[in-house]
């Protein structure tokens, strides 16, 4: 009787390097004509097409593009909250206004200007669209390892909250499998240009 042998876990900075660096082969307009797709398949989910509140970010450099959606979802009525990273990581959250609302923040990101409605705010919401790079088909997703949505998936499991948790992704990054670690929370679903894939 031989013992099972475990499967091997990716590696996850190799898996990071490899997804980052097709990202950064991708054109202003792949990413631009991959935005619209996906604004498009994100509303074929009844969480995010009826959601009131809806937890997004925006997109920068080659990351799957969010503006058109957050355009939409604010043109629908919706309201959508937008990060600000704090110092420790940890996220913070104030309204999106429209495009001439954000301002340039460290790290080359977007974030709202005005109020800040503090870190629990994202536990009143319908849908929490989260970044990523990868997932795999326990919906578990890889992001680029800051650990600042961890603690936004945290944060909704101590409240008990539970809204759609989405991530959005290119079709190749839909992966066998990512690495695994004890604070990982699975999402629910999957957007991708392609298309929509709910999990477990």
């Amino acid at each position: 009787m031989c013992a099972s042998a475990e499967v091997p876990q990716p590696d996850k900075a190799a898996l990071r390097r490899a997804l980052l660096a097709v990202r950064a082969s991708l054109t202003r307009d792949d990413v631009l004509a991959r935005e619209a797709e996906l604004g498009r398949r994100a509303l074929e989910l009844p969480e995010l097409a009826d959601a009131r509140t809806v937890a997004a970010y925006v997109s920068i450099g080659g990351e799957p593009g969010t503006r058109a959606l957050l355009d939409t979802l604010r043109d629908r009525g919706v309201r959508v909250l937008l990060p600000v990273l704090l110092p420790d990581n940890d996220l913070d959250w104030g309204l999106y206004r429209g495009p001439e609302g954000l301002v340039r923040a460290g790290r080359g990101l977007l974030e709202p200007d005005g109020e800040r409605l503090g870190p629990e705010a994202v536990t009143g919401a319908d849908a929490v669209l989260l970044p990523g790079l990868a997932v795999d088909g326990r919906g578990l997703r890889l992001g680029r390892g800051g650990g600042s949505y961890d603690r936004v998936l945290a944060r909704l499991d101590r409240a008990g909250a539970d809204p759609a948790r989405v991530v959005l992704l290119y079709d190749n990054e839909v992966v066998a499998r990512v690495p695994e670690e004890p604070h990982d929370h699975p999402v629910h679903a999957v957007i991708t240009p392609a298309g929509v894939r709910r999990f477990g």
